[in-house]
């Protein structure tokens, strides 16, 4: 976590009185300001929040799917076979792929 030393931006949010009483008892309950609850509060609902939509979690069927699927995948379809050679094709003629030939 960064320290005091590096805090510089700023943060601006309207609250309820209501709501602000609970965060300032919470803040008051673990020995912080209520600046330093709401940092806190705040950097640790982010990292859940991007540690949620960037790992994937899979059941044991589907991690042995994923797994076997990995280690022996299937042969490509003709349908890929063939835009692949159209695509070799292609590149072949660019100009620019001739000279470091």
């Amino acid at each position: 976590m960064l320290g005091h030393f590096n805090r510089t931006a700023r943060i601006e949010a309207r609250i309820a009185p209501d709501e602000l009483a609970i965060v300032r008892r919470a803040a008051e309950l673990q020995g912080r300001s209520v600046s330093d609850f709401v940092v806190a509060a705040a950097q640790e609902a982010a990292h859940r929040t991007i540690n949620e939509t960037q790992i994937i979690h899979l059941t044991l069927e589907d991690r042995c799917a994923f797994a076997e699927a990995i280690l022996n995948p299937p042969p490509p379809a003709s349908t890929l076979v063939r835009a692949a050679e159209a695509y070799r094709r292609l590149i072949k003629q660019e100009p620019w792929c001739r000279a470091g030939s």
